[in-house]
């Protein structure tokens, strides 16, 4: 279960969330033009999706690598220094995640404590806020796992995962 759990978690977010924008945009779009009449919680439900949409699929990306990244270097490079480069890298963005998601924090934490509420839904910003917090915690669990996968190659001299090719 937790195998599953680690592969598929974030496809069912980003499906979740992903659903909720089409389906809620779709909603709005035909209230607009047929009964000349649109809301606000529409909006706002529109815009806190793709968010969420954003955060868990930044977290996915470093989990399949697949980052804008320029790697023509690394094309030169044996399997023990390619995994080298991707554990400093990996090192560098776990250091910046950790600084964001303690700053994330600070602007839950004031919208907690004065009690902000969307203006359409009236629901505390705190749950539309913490999709920050949320993101960079994933990410920083992927980099984790990536991490260790790279401390693997590095030792036994496997070829690194270097990430889904698009067009390849």
């Amino acid at each position: 279960m937790l195998k599953t759990l680690n592969q598929n978690a974030e496809r069912w977010a980003l499906l979740v969330f992903y659903v909720m924008l089409v389906v809620t945009m779709a909603i709005e779009v035909i209230r607009r033009e047929v009964f000349a009449y649109s809301s606000i919680w529409g909006e706002e439900i529109v815009r806190y999706s793709f968010i969420y949409l954003a955060w868990i699929g930044a977290a996915s990306a470093v989990r399949e690598r697949a980052h804008i990244r320029i790697d023509v270097i690394l094309h030169y490079l044996g399997p023990r220094a390619k995994a080298l480069v991707y554990i400093f890298g990996d090192l560098v963005m776990f250091v910046v995640a950790l600084i964001a998601l303690y700053w994330s924090f600070e602007t839950v934490t004031v919208s907690w404590k004065f009690g902000s509420v969307s203006h359409g839904l009236r629901v505390s910003m705190v749950w539309f806020l913490m999709a920050v917090p949320i993101g960079f915690t994933l990410m920083i669990i992927r980099l984790i796992q990536s991490f260790l996968d790279d401390i693997h190659a590095l030792r036994t001299g496997e070829p690194v995962f270097e990430g889904n090719k698009m067009f390849d």
